[in-house]
């Protein structure tokens, strides 16, 4: 998330010297590895828990154990806000640590002030770390300017999984035991409604309830297959469709009926219902495919069908930064280049915990081709759309949940959408007449 706006640049300086403390002795425990006794130590700050945690601890392990001149010791932190304030007193401080992970979303909040470092583009293509080997929409994510600031481990899109006994059942499958193709609104409608004809429950799971990143995953994956993106620079007003955005959200209302989705369903209750089997279809983050398969289910997936032209998915990435540090160590800092570039030419294991790897030579290679249901949808990552960039919007950010307080309604209680996206479109514009409080000059924008 975007630090407090009550957390001024004078309290990231003040509080960096105690955080600098805190996150040593958060990062003292040993990590398992081969490096050699005179390796250097990087100091590596991530918010990844749960699984994606333990995925990320193999994939040091593995870069540890593969040679002797670096070692990392990771530090995690937790998700969200606490993360990424922790994260911007340490760089204001310039006692950062040496490389971290942010969302990609996030970056242009932080960049202006100073708070990280730009990657020399030269460095990273010496290691073979370069435009040619990422999806053009997820490289150029990384620049602000002529300048790159970070560099994506992956793209983790909002996709649909489906259950494939009961869309079989449902007669929803081509012959090759796919999900049969729609291209408007009223085909996907109809599609669900085939599917809840022959499931215990609902045809579509979707929890949104409290939630506003999942309330704007849905609408802005609709929204952007009208062709366009939301601008917000700083100042404003917000350039916002009102025709793109008014279907869009008339269309989510219109799934959430309480027979083809339930109409208070929550992010748990979603993805229980879809766990159980009593749903053939389910609207989620790659993040739940290795919960899914866990469950033992028989399940594929997909992008979210192109509804409205233009074929687009919202999609967040993990990418690596590099916090501004007053005096980096040179050697300590070629060593990091070399990290990411092992990470990325080592992260087929991050493509197994659903994610899709942003390094080309992984979900091009033929091993990547057999792993299903991933290889089913990773076209995702050339369709990506971030969230419209400025400095408060992003993962986890005040921007998600005031959209999902502006909304929420129309999808419980069948209030009225337009309405809703007039509130909406009021608070953005508050926020885009608010300096970024890091950034010192107050003058970032909202253009990447």
């Amino acid at each position: 998330m975007a630090p407090p706006l009550e957390l001024s640049r004078r309290r990231f300086l003040t509080g960096a010297a105690a955080l600098a403390g805190t996150a040593f002795l958060a990062s003292c425990a040993a990590t398992p590895g081969g490096a050699g006794a005179n390796a250097r130590t990087l100091q590596f700050w991530h918010l990844l828990s749960g699984a994606d945690g333990v995925t990320m601890s193999g994939l040091l392990d593995a870069v540890n154990g593969a040679q002797n001149d670096y070692r990392i010791r990771p530090t995690v932190l937790a998700w969200g806000e606490p993360y990424y304030t922790k994260l911007a007193m340490a760089a204001a401080g310039g006692r950062a640590p040496d490389v971290s992970i942010m969302h990609a979303s996030r970056v242009v909040g932080y960049a202006p002030g100073g708070l990280l470092d730009t990657w020399d583009t030269g460095r990273l293509a010496e290691l073979g770390v370069s435009a040619d080997n990422f999806p053009d929409a997820v490289w150029n994510k990384g620049f602000i300017g002529d300048d790159l600031y970070s560099i994506a481990l992956d793209a983790h899109p909002f996709i649909l999984m489906y259950n494939t006994d009961i869309c079989g059942e449902a007669g929803v499958l081509d012959a090759d035991g796919k999900l049969l193709p729609v291209g408007s609104p009223d085909e996907f409608l109809e599609l669900v409604r085939s599917v809840a004809a022959v499931s215990q429950s609902h045809g579509l799971s979707y929890g949104y309830l409290g939630d506003g990143a999942q309330m704007w995953r849905l609408f802005y994956t609709l929204y952007t297959q009208h062709g366009i993106e939301m601008e917000l620079p700083q100042g404003g007003p917000a350039e916002i469709d009102d025709d793109a955005a008014l279907a869009s959200l008339t269309f989510m209302q219109q799934l959430l009926d309480d027979e083809l989705a339930a109409r208070s369903a929550d992010y748990q209750s979603a993805i229980a219902e879809f766990a159980t089997g009593r749903s053939g279809l389910f609207l989620t983050g790659v993040w739940e495919l290795r919960s899914m398969q866990q469950a033992g289910l028989p399940i594929d997936a997909t992008i979210i069908p192109t509804l409205f032209g233009t074929p687009s998915v919202y999609a967040d990435s993990h990418a690596f930064t590099l916090p501004h540090q007053s005096a980096p160590d040179e050697a300590s800092r070629d060593l990091v280049y070399r990290f990411v570039a092992d990470i990325l030419k080592g992260s087929f294991d991050w493509a197994e915990a659903g994610h899709i790897p942003a390094y080309l030579p992984v979900t091009q290679s033929p091993a990547y081709a057999e792993l299903l249901p991933q290889a089913h949808y990773a076209e995702a990552a050339e369709l990506v759309r971030y969230d419209p960039p400025a400095w408060f919007t992003g993962s986890g950010s005040r921007f998600q949940a005031d959209f999902g307080a502006a909304v929420q309604n129309v999808l419980l209680q069948g209030a009225d959408p337009a309405a809703a996206l007039s509130r909406f479109r009021a608070r953005i514009d508050q926020q885009l007449q608010t300096p970024n409080p890091a950034d010192p000059d107050g003058s970032a924008g909202g253009a990447a």
